[in-house]
């Protein structure tokens, strides 16, 4: 990358899943478990978790950075990020995503032409696109 707007570096110790992270501004410290489905404690967070999470507020501020451009009023939207972790049938693992798109007073053809806008300017989705499975939804609630 030739112009990064923003660089930040975290460090993983312990025993990976079941270890610590922490960003180097320490304002993610995390103790991490392996899920309870996977067989761990779930005794904290994932990394998973912090997908989930990290896309969801991605994909949240590209569809209102889209709603903007668009001139479309957007209040009270939301973006629920669902990440699964599951066998890849080569001895690996692979990751899905299903993004749920909300955006009250929004007609849902339009919610759902920016909710795909919003996907082709998503660092996440950018990232992601071609190497897992995304599905996009919006719905009523």
């Amino acid at each position: 990358m030739n112009d990064p707007l923003y660089t930040t570096e975290a460090l993983s110790t312990g025993a990976g899943r079941d270890g610590h992270v922490r960003s180097t501004d320490g304002r993610v410290d995390l103790d991490l478990a392996v899920p309870k489905g996977m067989g761990g404690s779930g005794d904290g967070a994932n990394p998973e978790e912090l997908f989930a999470a990290g896309y969801a507020a991605c994909f949240h501020s590209a569809l209102q950075g889209v709603a903007r451009a668009q001139k479309v009023k957007v209040t009270d939207s939301s973006v629920g990020a669902r990440v699964q972790i599951g066998p890849n049938g080569q001895g690996g693992f692979e990751l899905a995503v299903e993004l749920e798109v909300t955006m009250p007073g929004v007609p849902h053809e339009q919610a759902q032409e920016l909710a795909e806008a919003a996907h082709q300017v998503c660092p996440y989705s950018n990232a992601t696109r071609g190497n897992i499975e995304v599905k996009l939804s919006v719905v009523e609630d």
